[in-house]
């Protein structure tokens, strides 16, 4: 078995390219279903953020997988595979897994170290695992990544500063415009993205804050925290009208700001600053070209966020060593694993023995108190663990050697557990 990952980013391709790939929330369980289904995925968690869509897959062919992965990015983004090849990264085996753990150390963000990528592995791998497409391995991998993200960021100053997408948003606003306290701010969505644009204004002291959201409900919690006000969707014209800074983040897969639903030609060439990081964005093109409207979206927050970059170079190395020895680590544990099977069949055939003989002699037995006959109980199972110890602890330590092959194909076939 092997570890593969096929994947789009920030940096691999354009924006344009990242929105068609981009899988909303309520896509990603039957995405998994259907990749699942193919015939060279054992297992597949699917990881699409606003920096990247990836598969993470486990199968016994590579090529068939990497196949299989590629056209399922094609028909998510209706191109053609010549077209996606340039933008498609793959890795595999310990490739993968470090890839992986450099994902969840943040040192493969727009915004080096950011903490939210963390949330958005553990949600990926829930939905996986009640979509039936992480299991044993997948399941391992995935939570040691995210014990190697909270590792890094406890261990070393990795996460300092700026150390998040939503927050990194509200600073390149504040350097666009020198001060955002005094403005009226709308922020367009409730998510966890929003959400963390709220806290971020909040803890900055921007005063004037809005919160528009698809459910109401949810936008007056998070506008009740940071003591602003809350609009559905059915005020957000008027919210984005009169706003000086409209920072925007949903789910919802369309623009929901253009120039002729959003109320901007209604501003009597008043400037507004949109900061947009929804992937698929939330703002048409068009928008941009209106006078006095600034748009920057994802691609002008991965080229400021490159400051910050430099800044934690440093830091950056001693997770890398860091993730070096997770990675030799996760190797020895997951090779350990495909003797599991073998040991387990072993123990069963071992117990079924032990039971058989003890029923043989239940006539004579139940003549015992109870306290005697559980005595006898508690030997037979010791001496079975005791014989089988050490036969167990080689097959794990030699799975995936040569010399672990011949042993397995030997005990299989002493023990006749074809």
């Amino acid at each position: 078995m092997s570890i593969l990952v096929l994947g789009i980013n920030h940096r691999s391709g354009p924006l344009s390219l990242l929105e068609r790939v981009s899988l909303a929330d309520t896509e990603v369980p039957k995405s998994v279903e259907a990749l699942v289904q193919r015939d060279n995925l054992r297992e597949a968690v699917v990881v699409s953020t606003c920096n990247r869509t990836e598969v993470y897959a486990v199968t016994e062919r590579f090529h068939g997988a990497y196949a299989d992965i590629r056209d399922f990015f094609c028909d998510q983004a209706h191109v053609s595979a010549d077209d996606l090849h340039e933008h498609l990264y793959s890795h595999h085996d310990a490739q993968a897994v470090r890839h992986l753990f450099e994902v969840a150390s943040g040192l493969d963000s727009a915004v080096i170290g950011e903490s939210e990528i963390l949330g958005q592995l553990r949600q990926s791998w829930d939905v996986a695992q009640h979509a039936g497409g992480a299991r044993t391995t997948l399941n391992l991998l995935f939570r040691h990544a995210i014990e190697v993200g909270k590792r890094v960021r406890t261990d070393t100053a990795i996460g300092r500063g700026t150390a998040s997408v939503s927050h990194a948003a509200v600073e390149m606003a504040h350097d666009r415009l020198g001060d955002l306290h005094g403005r009226k701010v709308a922020v367009v969505g409730a998510g966890a993205m929003g959400e963390g644009i709220a806290v971020a204004l909040h803890a900055a002291g921007v005063g004037d804050v809005t919160v528009v959201n698809r459910t109401p409900e949810r936008g007056q919690q998070l506008a009740e925290r940071i003591n602003g006000i809350a609009f559905g969707f059915d005020r957000l014209a008027e919210t984005v009208a009169s706003a000086d800074v409209v920072l925007t983040s949903t789910g919802a897969g369309a623009h929901i700001i253009t120039p002729e639903n959003a109320g901007l030609r209604e501003r009597a060439d008043r400037p507004v600053l949109i900061v947009d990081i929804a992937v698929p964005r939330d703002v048409a093109p068009e928008v941009a070209d209106l006078d006095g409207v600034d748009v920057l979206d994802l691609d002008d927050l991965t080229a400021w966020a490159e400051r910050g970059r430099q800044q934690r170079l440093a830091e950056v190395a001693v997770v890398e060593r860091i993730i070096e020895g997770e990675v030799d680590r996760f190797t020895l544990e997951a090779t350990s694993l495909q003797a599991a099977p073998l040991i387990a069949s072993m123990r069963r055939h071992a117990d079924d023995l032990r039971a058989a003989e003890l029923a043989r002699h239940a006539a004579r037995l139940d003549r015992l108190d109870d306290e005697t006959r559980d005595l006898v109980e508690q030997i037979s199972r010791g001496l079975v663990a005791k014989l089988l110890h050490e036969p167990s602890v080689r097959l794990r330590e030699q799975a995936g050697t040569p010399q672990g092959e011949r042993n397995a194909a030997a005990v299989a076939d002493l023990f006749d557990l074809g």
